[in-house]
């Protein structure tokens, strides 16, 4: 299982994903689940995987060899929307080749992904796209987008989110969202890879990975748990 998340605000977006990857109780892994495809001043194109670690694999090598190839590819194409469309084209192509094979052992070709970025002459974009290709967009209503282990993070993006929250004030709720998600779900776990992208800058400049301990992780951690305690003291005594 994974927990990845992508934010879409009038300043810009915010993409983040875990990095655990695990085959039983006793057999897990460590393996970033975040693919950054930039060209500085033209586009940045972000991708967050979930599913199947073969399968996600797969499908990012496959962009990465169409990007060397002849055009469309990430690198030519003019709008998110058909970047969304070659993800998609790799999924279908992937799964036609490598799911007849699977299904002889039980098994189903298993990949989706968070899509985020901007190309020059085009405005932000956020898609989440499904295993079977078809994919949905962020809009003024939904400003976030979950993949994999989801619903223990949900309630807190739903309480602080929305379009004109500030990147920073977002960005820590995103962060212990996944300290919520981390603390009922050992499936999710460190190092948690995070990209904040400022609206129009066609750049990445903030970009950072939280190790298991990290100093300011753990001190956002302890500041949530004393502040939810300390209104949970605050509230008004039930009436028997």
């Amino acid at each position: 299982m994974t927990y990845c998340v992508g934010v879409k605000l009038e300043e810009g977006l915010i993409l983040a994903s875990d990095s655990r990857t695990h085959a039983g109780v006793d057999n897990y892994a460590r393996f970033c689940k975040m693919t950054v495809f930039e060209r500085a001043g033209d586009r940045v194109l972000v991708l967050l995987s979930s599913g199947g670690l073969a399968a996600t694999q797969a499908v990012i090598s496959m962009l990465r060899r169409r990007a060397a190839a002849e055009p469309p590819h990430l690198y030519s194409v003019s709008s998110m929307f058909d970047v969304a469309n070659l993800v998609a084209d790799a999924m279908r192509d992937l799964e036609r080749r490598d799911g007849p094979h699977l299904e002889t052992g039980g098994l189903s070709f298993n990949a989706s992904f968070i899509l985020g970025g901007q190309i020059a002459g085009e405005e932000m974009r956020l898609f989440r796209i499904y295993a079977e290709g078809n994919f949905i967009e962020a809009g003024t209503d939904t400003s976030f987008l979950q993949t994999g282990e989801a619903k223990y993070g949900k309630p807190i993006l739903d309480l602080a989110v929305t379009p004109s929250a500030t990147l920073e004030d977002a960005t820590k709720c995103v962060l212990v969202s996944y300290d919520s998600t981390m603390l009922s779900n050992l499936s999710v776990g460190m190092p948690i890879d995070l990209l904040c992208y400022a609206r129009d800058s066609l750049k990445v400049t903030m970009k950072r990975r939280f190790e298991s301990g990290d100093t300011y992780f753990e001190a956002l951690k302890q500041q949530w748990i004393i502040g939810t305690r300390r209104i949970f003291h605050d509230l008004p005594p039930l009436q028997w």
